[in-house]
């Protein structure tokens, strides 16, 4: 009997590599990957003689679990210089290029022209397109815009929206908050995420104003609500702030998100925050990077005057963690944790994701010598191959 062009499809994916890192380095070097899922490791795997699958002979890389960016403006950030200063949505392929398998979507200052809406549709499109893709609901703006009317219903009833987020403090452009309903949100997403068996987290943005990380530590010393229900990020933006980001994260036994920025200006690059961060004595698992591609990387004037902009690219991540481990900053074991799993058990996600283990999602990058990807696998399918060129 023929087997249809369906059923010819491998149902098995196996990858033979140099080296596991998982994050741990592995004595296996076969990955086996069904529906979705790592089914076994091991060497020189047999496999169901007849059965569909796949044979990925990568002798000559590394397989490490598939990068996860956590601040990523899918439906593309900007607008504070008009209409015609909104950036471009991000594509699939610009995504699984870097290594990443996994993105989490944030609105910024415009959600006027922009909305959850938005957000939601291209991050089920991103889902269709083979990456792992989830969102969080609001913006900058207090109080924050839903789907659903209500944050505590958004958790609850929709699978993508894992948190808040990126809700603006300490800006020029942030709907300036008071005290209290910084409080009453996060306790909003913390009870509605709980509802739904989530983890919930609230993702500041901090931007360069003199009140810094001030309403965050308030929030913790004077509520029950725990450290790991809030990351403020862009703590690199200037280096006054990183030291109170280093004082934060010892102080709560938080963590903290370091933004990969293209030009960082008057602030430091993420090879350099973490390298300072680790120097003053923050563990590297409370340390976390992100991207915040197809955002907006606007320049203001002393009286907050609109003078341009760029649009941040995803690349720049990828190079400064490749730095952090060619300069010895950390160990490629270690590092793994700013992109994957470190960011998985922020984000609550790490029962499934940023390990390669039996039973997690198959969401696995293959590196070169030189730690650039060359392939990237999601849910066990390949969404990414340098070779291809199409």
């Amino acid at each position: 009997m023929m087997l249809s062009s369906e059923q010819h499809t491998p149902l098995m994916t196996l990858l033979r590599v140099s080296t596991i890192v998982a994050p741990e380095r592995l004595e296996t070097t076969d990955i086996l990957m069904a529906g979705g899922k790592i089914i076994a490791l091991g060497n020189d795997l047999d496999t169901p003689k007849g059965w569909p699958i796949r044979v990925v002979e990568a002798h000559d890389l590394t397989a490490v679990p598939a990068f996860i960016d956590q601040h990523v403006h899918v439906t593309g950030g900007g607008g504070e210089g008009g209409c015609g200063t909104r950036c471009p949505e991000i594509s699939a392929r610009e995504i699984a290029s870097m290594g990443i398998g996994t993105v989490v979507g944030v609105l910024g200052t415009d959600s006027i022209s922009r909305s959850p809406a938005d957000m939601l549709a291209k991050v089920r499109g991103l889902g269709a397109e083979g990456i792992s893709a989830f969102m969080y609901t609001g913006a900058y703006r207090v109080p924050p815009p839903t789907l659903t009317g209500d944050i505590q219903r958004d958790l609850a009833w929709i699978p993508e929206v894992i948190g808040l987020g990126e809700v603006a403090i300490s800006d020029h452009r942030s709907s300036q908050p008071r005290q209290d309903e910084i409080e009453r949100i996060v306790s909003d997403t913390r009870v509605g995420a709980m509802l739904a068996g989530k983890r919930g987290i609230c993702h500041f943005h901090i931007g360069d104003g003199k009140r810094g990380l001030e309403p965050l530590r308030r929030l913790l010393a004077e509520t029950e609500i725990p450290a790991d229900q809030v990351i403020p990020t862009h703590v690199n933006r200037h280096p006054a702030l990183l030291e109170e980001a280093a004082d934060y994260a010892l102080t709560f036994k938080a963590s903290v998100d370091v933004t990969a920025f293209e030009d960082a200006g008057d602030g430091l690059s993420a090879f350099d925050a973490v390298s300072r961060l680790l120097e003053l004595g923050v563990p590297p698992e409370r340390i976390t990077m992100s991207s915040d591609c197809n955002g907006s990387l606007p320049e203001f004037d002393a009286n907050g005057t609109y003078l341009g902009m760029k649009v941040a690219r995803n690349t720049t991540l990828i190079a400064d963690w490749q730095r952090l481990v060619r300069e010895g900053v950390l160990p490629l074991e270690a590092a793994l944790g700013l992109i994957s799993t470190n960011v998985a058990r922020v984000l609550g996600l790490h029962a499934r994701k940023g390990r390669i283990a039996i039973g997690f999602d198959a969401d696995v990058t293959l590196l070169d010598s030189e730690l650039q990807p060359q392939q990237t696998f999601v849910a066990g399918k390949c969404v990414y191959d340098v070779s291809n060129t199409e």
